[in-house]
């Protein structure tokens, strides 16, 4: 969340859009280019990444099973989002399949999961 209150800051919104507002979000997104949602994915793939990373490095056992399940979890707040405020349509396959759960992956693979 904290990536996403920042993103404004480090990329601006397009002129004219209202990012302050879930509904002033909503009626601005066809004002938004590609760049504008680069923090929005990012925001989505290190939280998976990070979540899923300590998910592995705090189980005991079945470490990948915790992994995923943050994948997974992330993964729904994913969709909700998409259902909630609209988005390209190459934005949402993009988020869908590269975000999640290889995020979950490389976060079980980081953290050792080996051991």
């Amino acid at each position: 969340m904290v990536i996403i209150m920042i993103s404004g800051s480090i990329i601006s919104p397009p002129a004219g859009a209202d990012i302050t507002t879930p509904e002033g979000l909503k009626a601005s997104i066809h004002l938004f280019t590609p760049i504008n949602f680069l923090m929005p994915f990012l925001a989505h793939a290190i939280g998976a990444l990070v979540g899923a990373f300590i998910a592995t490095y705090i189980a005991a056992t079945k470490k990948i099973i915790f992994a995923f399940l943050i994948g997974l979890l992330f993964l729904i707040g994913g969709i909700m989002m998409i259902i909630d405020v609209p988005s390209p349509t190459w934005f949402i396959i993009v988020d869908l399949i590269g975000a999640y759960i290889p995020m979950a992956w490389i976060g079980w693979k980081l953290a050792g999961s080996k051991k």
